[in-house]
């Protein structure tokens, strides 16, 4: 079985090591810092032996794993890899200097992937001298649990690694869907409106955070509310995906950022991992209590959720994917109750677009435009008395 390598120590290469190992792959996890491999290494260690106590894995399984994780600070690690995953900063210019310096020391066979969330594909592959055997790997935190895997051809991937790429993930026991190379790709592009319009609800004075969350988690069906997602996720993480997506779409005002989540950013109030975000997290302190109004949880279910459809569909719309990939996405890389097409159709398209349409004749504003999508599947269906 072929040899892999991941460059970066941190949480989400751990991750991919990780997962890439319990497929029985020898791994080379390279970071330029020994005390973060050492840190990947201890929490590899206290993973396998938590999945030994639980009786998921025998110790013999998970000694193997852990073996099969080589640390390395030398890029001729990867001499004989069949696919090498860069999961470091999201920064273009940072890993262009990668990629470029990782081609020298790699076979010509070499798969290169980048684990970005946002960032464009063809610029990182611009920087190789041989940019076909470029290719997206986006996974999601936390990789050894989350089971869906974007796979992003940039413009210069050749169609055979596009489908050795999504082979392999899918010999990982992933859910791999293939999304075009445009910015947030599927899941980080479609999802902008469940953090946005909430933070937009809130700035509004219609609803406190805690009354939001309870909103959409008990009326809409959703694991985590909005404002609870933005502090496990990591106010600095979420603000600069959301800045990234905007500046990207050539400062599309769907995409607009929120004031509140820079200051919040700026305050560093992170969310949990700093132990204060939009709630605190300090041993003992009280949670604030929701106001449960139905008919307030309702309408602020409703403004989140046509908001989301319309970005589901603008997506199909635009061929970003496919509509079973950009709902298998959605259910499997955030975990919302249902694909947001599906969801469409059962509450009815044109429901949707009245929706939207009184948004946007309230505020005037393009952030509430309706795909074209969803005028076209309201007209076919109104025209031909189906749906």
């Amino acid at each position: 079985m072929q040899e892999i390598g991941v460059i970066g120590a941190g949480t989400m290469g751990s991750g991919i090591a990780q997962v890439a190992a319990q497929s029985g792959h020898k791994v080379w996890l390279f970071d330029t810092s020994e005390a973060a491999l050492d840190k990947a290494m201890a929490s590899l260690n206290k993973i396998m032996a938590r999945l030994v106590e639980k009786g998921k894995k025998t110790q013999a399984e998970a000694d193997a794993i852990i073996s099969r994780v080589n640390v390395s600070s030398d890029y001729k690690s990867f001499a004989n890899c069949g696919l090498v995953i860069e999961a470091i900063v999201e920064n273009l210019d940072i890993k262009k200097k990668v990629f470029a310096a990782l081609e020298e020391q790699v076979n010509a066979d070499c798969l290169l992937a980048s684990n970005t969330s946002s960032l464009s594909i063809a610029s990182i592959a611009a920087s190789c001298k041989h940019p076909e055997r470029v290719v997206g790997i986006h996974f999601f935190n936390p990789a050894p649990l989350m089971p869906l895997v974007e796979i992003v051809p940039a413009v210069q991937t050749a169609d055979e690694n596009l489908k050795k790429a999504k082979d392999l993930i899918d010999s990982w026991k992933k859910v791999t869907v293939v999304t075009k190379d445009t910015p947030g790709f599927i899941v980080n592009r479609v999802a902008r409106p469940f953090y946005g319009e909430a933070i937009r609800i809130y700035e509004e004075g219609i609803a406190d955070m805690a009354t939001i969350d309870w909103a959409m988690k008990e009326i809409g069906g959703f694991k985590m509310g909005p404002f609870e997602l933005m502090d496990y996720i990591g106010n600095d993480i979420n603000y600069t995906v959301t800045e990234t997506v905007w500046t990207a779409f050539y400062y599309d005002p769907r995409y607009k950022p929120s004031f509140t989540q820079k200051r919040m950013m700026e305050a560093g109030y992170l969310g949990r991992k700093s132990g204060k975000g939009y709630y605190n997290y300090a041993e003992g302190a009280k949670q604030p209590e929701p106001e449960k109004n139905q008919v307030v949880g309702e309408a602020i279910v409703w403004r989140i959720l046509i908001m989301l459809i319309n970005e589901a569909a603008d997506a199909l719309h635009l061929g970003v994917a496919s509509a079973k990939d950009i709902d298998l996405a959605m259910t499997k890389g955030v975990n919302y109750p249902k694909g947001l097409l599906a969801w469409a159709d059962e509450k009815g398209i044109q429901n949707v677009l009245d929706g939207l349409d009184k948004l946007y004749l309230a505020y005037h504003e393009e952030r509430y435009r309706a795909s074209v999508l969803l005028r076209q599947k309201a007209a076919f269906q109104k025209n031909f008395n189906v749906g």
